[in-house]
């Protein structure tokens, strides 16, 4: 049997998780497994060339959403935040609920 990423599943949970930088910025992203990506980002063959020079990494924020094409909508959303309202959402001021209200309301 092949080790790795598991199967693709339908019934997969995605997370959203947000990554400090040691330049204070947020790189955002999803997946269905925060820990094994957080591993990949930090070691940087299969990171994001975005986090490529910024560490140390530390990981922020991690929030379970749900399926996969609600989990790509609250990415977008949230990327499209200014950075005080992500700061807002790592201190837990701004809750995912709303965020995913807003996708809701706008799709």
């Amino acid at each position: 049997m092949k080790q790795g990423r598991p199967q693709k599943n339908k019934m997969e949970i995605w997370f959203l998780y947000l990554i400090r930088c040691k330049d204070g910025s947020l790189y955002t992203g999803i997946t269905t497994d925060v820990k094994r990506r957080f591993e990949e980002q930090k070691g940087g063959s299969r990171g994001s060339k975005y986090l490529r020079g910024k560490a140390p990494l530390e990981l922020v924020l991690k929030k379970k959403i749900g399926d996969k094409g609600l989990a790509l909508k609250v990415e977008d959303r949230v990327k499209k935040l200014t950075k005080i309202k992500k700061e807002l959402l790592v201190e837990g001021k701004i809750g995912i609920r709303e965020i995913k209200r807003v996708i809701m309301i706008k799709y």
